[in-house]
């Protein structure tokens, strides 16, 4: 497997900038650039990627693909899969313009993550996957809402002031795009909601055998609720709110938690924080984690 261990970050990452460029140059200049060389460099980039994370999950000396390093990479892979999703099916669309950068800001976060495995204790296994899993899922919902919902404002005021179809990026429908944010509303508090309480009965198991207990008053914690809180006011509110579900109001929606979702990041990243912290079967950090 020595093949796989020279396949870097930048590798992938240098891909998705072509496509993202490509994607730019299109739009003013190559409008008949066809749509199979934008797709082979993001197919390229993302091959890259999968053999790249399957290393890791290969070398991994604990649990594969459980580091905030990992998880940024998985939420950058399964856009990537969307985008060239979307493409396939709406090739004269600029999709590309508002989806990789956000993949490369994933990527780029990622290299600022700490690439320790999260610490967990063989009871808590099942709901720490789970809660990984389903919070992953939700940040891609989150992140897929939010380009829904600035290509919705975007055509919105094209529209509105009657630009010509050619000035600026090709944008899907209206119709189309208002779907996209109502259901990346309901998707996204689903997923959101079930990771965070599986985190939550996973941080109940670990005080209980005192083993990688997180504090109820983490950063970690407190924002993540705060951004659950949101999407669930946010869905309800579109429920009971028929107005709320279409037009300029959804699509604010979305933006907005995305807002919510950086925060929630960044708290993780600044904050400091003891979820994902190394610890010992005691519950303290061991000595080459304590900082003088």
């Amino acid at each position: 497997m020595s093949f796989l261990a020279g396949i870097s970050v930048f590798c992938f990452a240098a891909s998705y900038s072509v496509v993202l460029l490509l994607e730019a140059v299109r739009m003013f200049y190559w409008r008949g650039l066809r749509q199979g060389v934008t797709i082979g460099f993001a197919a390229a980039g993302l091959l890259a990627q999968t053999l790249y994370l399957a290393n890791r999950a290969i070398t991994a000396s604990g649990t594969p693909l459980s580091s905030a390093f990992d998880w940024n990479l998985l939420g950058a892979w399964g856009l990537v899969v969307v985008y060239l999703y979307l493409s396939w099916y709406h090739p004269k669309t600029s999709i590309g313009l508002f989806l990789l950068p956000l993949v490369l800001g994933l990527i780029a976060l990622a290299e600022f993550a700490s690439r320790e495995p999260f610490p967990q204790s063989h009871a808590g296994q099942i709901w720490g996957t789970i809660h990984g899993i389903f919070l992953l899922l939700g940040l891609m919902a989150v992140t897929v809402g939010f380009m829904a919902g600035m290509m919705y404002l975007l055509q919105s005021y094209r529209l509105k002031h009657k630009l010509p179809a050619a000035t600026g990026p090709r944008l899907p429908s209206l119709e189309w795009l208002e779907r996209v944010n109502s259901r990346a509303i309901l998707i996204s508090v689903l997923m959101v909601g079930v990771g965070f309480a599986s985190g939550i009965v996973l941080n109940m198991v670990s005080h209980r055998i005192k083993i990688d207990e997180v504090p109820w008053t983490d950063p970690v914690i407190w924002s993540t609720a705060a951004m659950f809180g949101w999407l669930l006011a946010a869905a309800v509110f579109s429920a009971v709110y028929r107005p709320a579900r279409s037009g300029r109001k959804v699509a604010y929606l979305t933006v907005v938690s995305f807002a919510f979702l950086a925060v929630t990041l960044g708290v993780r990243m600044l904050l400091p924080s003891e979820h994902g912290s190394q610890r010992s079967e005691s519950g303290e950090l061991p000595m080459s984690e304590v900082r003088t």
